[in-house]
Parts: structure tokens; C-alpha cells; sequence
């Protein structure tokens, strides 16, 4: 191994000679995978930053313990939370993700070659480098021109802009530690300040299984800003209950093009998908009629 086992944070163990992952989630439910290999392994100003080889899912950016993504599917949360929004706004020019820092989400955004400009904004540089390093599979070593990369707190730099963005895309964590308030209504005001008048904007938006009560405010929060607001979901092995979804906010109907730009190096999103994606659940949709 490329780290000593004594200083493996407490959720890595070794046990009977192997290495386990161990992941609690709300302290309810506790999800373990078997590692091969510590790539990476540093505390950062923020969080405790680590990119491991696992077996099953290949290799994964985990930050405090919470896999955030990985090898074998993480390119189904990139694609959904990129090409979708993307799809609604065609004639984007200037795209800005807040998050997102394994440059997964940037990868996708810098398919379209009629956008122009991707600031990406991450407050820990940290889980960029280490992702462009050692987890080339979400990143591919992200190195296109037009994506600026700023290393800030995203709730403050969406406070200084307006009617500059065509697009945003939230790319947060657990609404934990760092990336509480990007679930917070203020900061979605002020997204909806920093985009242009056709503008629209996207965020994961959690588990409707685990976190229906976090959806839901996010809706709402949303729902007060924009006009138009609808939720998507996808499936994403990694993710705790596996359904996951998505939230757009826009200032003008939502309505596809007749004809769909999606790109045909995807690996999991296309036309099908991108009509089904919008078709909730029984349970999901009453959850948000109340």
C-alpha cells in the first residue's frame, strides 16, 4: 500500500488483511467496499480528500468518507446533470458550475462547441488536481481552454455576478460541511440573479428514497424563483438507493428542440432518456404536489 495503515482516517479499516471503505450514511445505513489501493490520501483546508481503487466500482474520490464519485458510474451523474440542462438552452454561450471538482460535470459542458466559457468554481483546489491526477476516468485530465478554473466559495462568487450566465449547473456534495448552503434559498436568489433573462440553472437535488425532505425544500426554494421548475431523475449505483435526482429552474418554458444536440460520445444519456428522465413516480410526484 502507498500509506501506512496506522494513518488511515476511520473509515478505512483493514480487516482480515484487506481494506474496507465504510460509508454512513445519516448514521442509519452503512455502506462498505472492499479496496484495493489508497491513490491519494491528503486533508485539505476543508475536508479530508482521498481517491481509492475499490473493486467492484474501480477507482473513487471520497471526501470526509462519502464516496462522491467513481469510475464505473460516474460518468451517469455527469451526463444527467450536464446534457440535460443543456438540451433546454441550445444557444448557451457562457456556462458556470459551481462544485463539481472530479471536473466531471466541466468534461461534459465542454462537449458543446458553441459554448464559449466554463467557469468552474470549486472552494477546494485540492479535489481538482487530485482528480485530474489519479481519476482521469470522470476527469480526463480536464485541460480545455475555455474552462476557467476558480478556486472559491461558490456562494460568495454567485453573489458578485448578474445576468452573466446562460447556464448554471450546481455540482454540490451532501448538503454537509462545505456544501450546506448550496441548498439554501438565498443562494438560489442569487443564481437567479447571475443569470441572463432566458437563463436556467440545475442542481442535484439528493434521494427521493433518503432524502424526499431535502428534495422537497430544494423544490419549493426553487419553485419561489422560477417560473418554470421541473425534477428528473436517473439512476446512480454509487449513490445511497440508488435513484437519484435533479432539479431545474428556468425563467422561460421548458421545451426541447426539435432536433437534439446531445453528443454521440455519451455513455449513458440520449434522446430516450432524456424523455423519460422527466417521468416521476407515483410517490415522488404527490411528494411534491403537497
Amino acid at each position: 500500500m502507498k500509506h501506512v495503515h496506522d494513518s488511515l482516517p476511520p473509515y478505512v479499516k483493514v480487516e482480515n488483511g484487506e481494506l474496507w471503505l465504510t460509508e454512513d450514511d445519516r448514521e442509519n445505513l452503512k455502506i462498505s467496499y472492499r479496496i484495493k489501493d489508497i491513490i491519494f490520501s491528503e486533508q485539505s483546508d476543508f475536508q479530508h480528500v482521498m481517491i481509492l481503487d475499490s473493486y467492484d466500482f474501480g477507482r473513487m474520490l471520497v471526501l470526509d468518507g462519502v464516496v462522491q464519485t467513481t469510475s464505473i458510474d460516474g460518468h451517469i451523474y455527469n451526463e444527467m446533470i450536464s446534457h440535460v440542462p443543456l438540451q433546454f438552452h441550445p444557444s448557451a454561450k457562457k456556462v458556470l458550475i459551481i462544485g463539481g471538482g472530479d471536473c466531471g460535470a466541466a468534461r461534459e459542458v465542454a462537449k458543446y462547441k458553441h459554448i464559449e466559457e466554463i467557469h468552474m468554481v470549486e472552494i477546494d483546489e485540492k479535489v481538482v488536481l487530485s482528480c485530474k491526477a489519479h481519476l482521469q476516468e470522470v476527469s480526463g485530465n480536464l485541460s480545455d481552454p475555455r474552462v476557467q478554473f476558480i478556486y472559491d466559495d461558490g456562494v460568495a462568487f454567485v453573489k458578485e455576478h448578474e445576468n452573466e450566465y446562460d447556464v448554471i449547473i450546481i455540482d454540490s456534495s451532501d448538503p454537509v460541511g462545505p456544501a450546506e448552503a448550496l441548498f439554501s434559498r438565498d443562494f438560489y436568489a442569487n443564481v437567479r440573479r447571475a443569470l441572463k433573462d432566458d437563463g436556467l440553472m440545475v442542481c442535484q437535488s439528493q434521494s427521493p428514497i433518503f432524502h424526499l425532505d431535502i428534495l422537497r425544500q430544494t423544490y419549493t426554494n426553487i419553485r419561489e424563483l422560477f417560473p418554470h421548475v421541473q425534477v428528473y431523475t436517473a439512476t446512480v449505483p454509487t449513490y445511497p438507493g440508488g435513484l437519484w435526482s435533479f432539479t431545474i429552474g428556468s425563467t422561460k418554458p421548458l421545451s426541447l428542440p426539435e432536433t437534439s444536440t446531445i453528443p454521440s460520445d455519451t455513455k449513458y444519456v440520449n434522446e430516450g432518456i432524456l424523455k423519460q428522465c422527466f417521468q416521476l413516480p407515483q410517490f415522488l410526484k404527490k411528494a411534491l404536489e403537497k
